[in-house]
């Protein structure tokens, strides 16, 4: 596959063990790592990389502020919120910012390989619980708004998608409930992402509690 994956944190430590675990696996071409936010800026501006592993609290530039300025320049990257706590308003303030989900630091390895891959290939990296958690705050700070031209632009069997998605359901979950194929749920969720220009999943489940489309409850 070939993916070039940048680790941002502050911790040498850290950062020499994830290289460490993500440069044994043969699905990554290559990884680097740098301390900071503005050093991260600066390498995603000069090289190209795939997947940005982003640590939030850092002095100086914080994870947040150089996730939303690596998205503005570079649209394509995926950045993954790297982070000790559970989802918090700090990880919430950075999937706004245009992260395709969150990793708690303790994750396994073999974990965070698939996690990276998966997000490379247009998924977010978030559980259930993880997405759950994300409706409260998102649920919080909805606003009214018409469903109805939301999904103006999605064919019938694609809004269907949109809702699962906004659940958090799985393709394999989708499938089951909608009774498709895998293969079917995953063509239908690229032109769902494609026709609302989402990035990932993860902002599906923001975009449809700012749309009305699902609600508190719905």
């Amino acid at each position: 596959m070939g993916l070039r994956v940048l680790i941002v944190d502050d911790q040498e430590l850290f950062r020499d063990a994830i290289a460490l675990t993500l440069g044994r696996e043969e699905r990554i071409a290559g990884v680097d790592a740098v301390a900071g936010g503005a050093e991260a800026v600066e390498y995603v501006r000069a090289h190209g990389v795939d997947v940005v592993l982003m640590d939030i609290r850092m002095p100086g530039l914080d994870g947040i502020a150089a996730t939303r300025e690596v998205m503005r320049m570079r649209p394509g990257v995926k950045v993954v919120v790297l982070t000790t706590f559970d989802l918090d308003e700090y990880v919430y303030d950075a999937i706004r910012a245009g992260a395709s989900g969150f990793l708690t630091k303790d994750i396994a390895p073999a974990d965070l390989a698939d996690a990276v891959v998966a997000v490379a290939e247009g998924n977010s990296a978030m559980s259930e619980s993880a997405t759950r958690a994300l409706l409260g705050f998102v649920r919080g700070g909805a606003a009214p708004a018409d469903p109805a031209a939301a999904l103006n632009a999605l064919s019938p069997r694609e809004q269907e998608i949109a809702r699962a998605l906004a659940t958090g359901a799985s393709n394999e979950q989708i499938a089951r409930r909608l009774f498709l194929s895998e293969n079917t749920v995953k063509t239908h969720v690229k032109a769902v992402l494609a026709k609302l220009g989402l990035p990932d999943r993860v902002h599906v489940v923001i975009w449809a509690y700012e749309n009305g489309v699902l609600r508190p409850g719905g």
